[in-house]
């Protein structure tokens, strides 16, 4: 990469006026972009986790303050430790937080607040246990297993809390549903060896690790709320945001950025009191004969469609009560809500214990993952990042989080943490919350030891600028892989295994991409004109359906109107068995005229030829480059990303106008780059195509940027 001169000098005094709103997709011009790029706004810095382990007070909340200081960062996140000397929520933790607050005011700083005294979001420390009892989270469990003599009979009055039976063959695994709705259980015996279920709801939460647990570790001490009740979710804000806000309120917006949400879940069969009748208005059947065949090991055609079905629901009552109350609250008091999930690095595990990851954070302003025990590291294939980006495109938000660095082993020096931080930058992920800086320990002792490294603040410095520059402008993949939540309910394993070997396909390709649900294909603008097109103003020219085992009507439907009108539609997988409307009980086949007007090759060689014109190109295969591209107003800006520990040359050709040159993101400067011309661009709009000579060091970036601003 020739350099041929320096172009600009970046403007430190910087006027209210330029300031960009950073909670909304901006897109503005390179020349306004510039006067930020080395000292970008403090509101799109990157943050650490901040844990008040210890003896806390204004003389540690400063010493602690000006080390993270130093050390380069320009946000916290506060989270509750062990060992304070006020108890978590008590009128002494939020007179800490008010000194905490004041002091990173006059620091220039800014703060974000984890949700809950350690993890995961939902249980306040403790007080539904003791205050709420009522609303805690309850879930299905088997009340009993009833062995039934051979040619006996059993008849049985039930406790009120049974809401299902089900009697199993142990000879074969066959099943028969019990109706124990008057309350009493009635079973002729038939030839067989059989065992009865019963199936009942009751208190059940998962395990938490609380700041009020001595022992420190996790147990089900202190209850989680009941997640899809939103009378529970509700107090849970009042027993926690509403007591920030008497505390901090006039900073909310300004000093305080918002809330971080930790890993809410389910470990198992979730319940809620008004679910019954929530199912039937939504489904339209009543869900409580088959509750107890969803403990059986062995399920039947019409057992997986009615547990699909639940799945539907509960995760449709997650979303609505739980995070969306959360974002609404955040909206209104002028902050931002950031959560991850668990087990957001899989799929299976995923809607397992979430339900439905873009459902879940579809109105949640910065979605996120988190990266723990070396998910991502040189030499994995970890694509999971995509799953966060793709949702905040999809619904027009600008950030999306990783919370990165937790239970490392072996743990991260300076520099595995640029290459874990590039590997998720070019993947879409433009907040990081690094773990971990604890306060029971002096300045650099108490860090991590890649944070306590001298190199370390020039890796802040570089990390900000670069989530910066990819906070802005709007993001251009053309290509969308749909994200088979219904196949996921349906236990189909293959979907999980199409859907990552068509990521790594593509990315190993330089063909960015976004994944795509069924609820934002379904309400995309732009289908009668051949694109799908999200909330951040991007459009999808092609579609690929990994091995799926349904497919919504709803979805066919818009499938079916996007490729008439010239979108590209490639099934890459096994094509669906079946086509559901509002039930998956109640659906009906899948039939070759259904994608008659589709493409169908699951042979990777040939749906990659199927895609639309690359808006990056390289003259020679390089499986282990990757690419970012974001379009600013009168640029276009490519983040590019050498994961290999090789040098690695190649010419490169961009889908770009004007003139190149490359933003070095590590020291802020700017310098032209020699390009020739291969398309000019049309008074129709394509854009033109610009070739350049690449070199990238090992494990190196490099931002450039094409444009007539030059």
């Amino acid at each position: 990469m020739k350099k041929i001169c320096l172009l600009f000098c970046c403007c430190f005094y910087l006027s209210a006026n330029a300031q960009f709103n950073w909670k909304k997709i901006e897109v503005p011009s390179s020349k306004r972009i510039l006067e930020y790029f080395r000292q970008p706004e403090t509101a799109y810095a990157n943050t650490v986790t901040w844990g008040w382990d210890g003896p806390m007070d204004e003389k540690v909340i400063k010493r602690d303050l000006d080390s993270l200081y130093r050390m380069g960062f320009r946000a916290v996140t506060i989270e509750a430790g062990y060992g304070m000397p006020v108890a978590y929520l008590s009128d002494g933790w939020f007179k800490l937080i008010q000194v905490a607050v004041s002091v990173a005011k006059e620091k220039g700083m800014r703060v974000w607040i984890i949700d809950e005294g350690k993890y995961p979001s939902g249980f306040a420390g403790g007080k539904f246990s003791l205050e709420r009892p009522d609303l805690r989270m309850q879930g299905l469990v088997v009340a009993d297993k009833i062995s039934v003599p051979i040619g006996a009979g059993l008849q049985k009055k039930l406790s009120p809390v049974i809401v299902s039976a089900v009697a199993i063959n142990l000879a074969d695994s066959s099943s028969k549903i019990i109706d124990v709705s008057s309350g009493n259980l009635n079973w002729q015996a038939v030839p067989g060896k059989w065992q009865i279920l019963l199936v009942q709801h009751k208190f059940k939460t998962a395990v938490t690790r609380a700041v009020n647990n001595p022992r420190g570790g996790k147990d089900t001490t202190n209850a989680l709320c009941d997640y899809l009740n939103p009378v529970a979710v509700q107090q849970f804000l009042d027993f926690t945001h509403e007591q920030y806000k008497k505390y901090i309120g006039a900073e909310f917006g300004k000093t305080v950025l918002g809330f971080r949400g930790d890993e809410p879940d389910f470990a198992f069969m979730p319940w809620t009191s008004k679910l019954p009748d929530e199912f039937s208005k939504r489904k339209g059947y009543s869900i409580q004969p088959f509750l107890a065949t969803f403990f059986l090991s062995k399920l039947t055609a019409e057992q997986q469609r009615v547990k699909a079905d639940y799945w539907d629901v509960w995760s449709d009552l997650f979303a609505e009560h739980f995070f969306k109350l959360q974002a609404d609250w955040c909206e209104r008091n002028n902050l931002e809500y950031m959560v991850h999930l668990n087990h957001d690095h899989e799929m299976l595990s995923l809607v397992k214990s979430e339900g439905d990851f873009f459902k879940d954070l579809r109105d949640v302003h910065i979605p996120g993952i988190d990266v723990i025990w070396n998910q991502i590291w040189p030499g994995k294939v970890a694509d999971f990042p995509k799953f966060a980006s793709s949702s905040a495109h999809l619904s027009g938000h600008p950030r999306a989080l990783s919370e990165s660095f937790a239970a490392f082993k072996p743990a991260a020096d300076v520099a595995n943490a640029r290459w874990i931080i590039n590997h998720q930058l070019v993947r879409g992920i433009n907040l990081f919350e690094l773990m971990f800086f604890p306060s029971t320990s002096t300045a650099k002792g108490g860090a991590k030891a890649y944070m306590a490294d001298d190199r370390f603040p020039a890796l802040m410095a570089y990390t900000n600028r670069a989530s910066f520059l990819l906070s802005l402008g709007r993001p251009t993949a053309e290509i969308a892989v749909y994200f088979a939540t219904p196949s996921l309910w349906m236990g189909n394993k293959e979907t999980e295994k199409s859907t990552f070997r068509i990521s790594q396909t593509l990315l190993e390709n330089q063909r960015d991409f976004d994944f795509i649900d069924d609820y934002s294909l379904c309400n995309a603008d732009g289908l009668a004109k051949g694109q799908i097109q999200n909330k951040s103003g991007q459009s999808y020219l092609t579609i690929i359906i990994p091995d799926v085992s349904a497919l919504s009507k709803t979805v066919l439907e818009k499938l079916t109107l996007f490729a008439k009108n010239g979108g590209n539609v490639i099934f890459a997988g096994q094509l669906p068995q079946f086509i559901w409307d509002k039930s998956f009980l109640k659906s009906s086949d899948f039939r070759t005229e259904n994608y008659r007007s589709f493409k169908y090759e699951t042979a990777a060689v040939k749906w990659m030829e199927l895609l639309p014109a690359a808006d990056l190109h390289l003259d020679l295969p390089a499986p282990l480059l990757k690419y970012l591209h974001r379009k600013w107003a009168d640029a276009d800006a490519y983040f590019i990303f050498n994961e290999s520990d090789q040098v690695l040359k190649r010419k490169v050709s961009l889908r770009a106008d004007g003139t190149l040159a490359d933003w070095n993101v590590q020291d802020g400067s700017v310098t032209g780059l020699r390009s020739v011309v291969k398309k000019r661009s049309k008074s129709t709009g394509v854009q033109g195509i610009l070739q350049f000579e690449l070199e990238l060091k090992p494990n190196g970036t490099a931002l450039i940027v094409g444009g007539r601003h030059q």
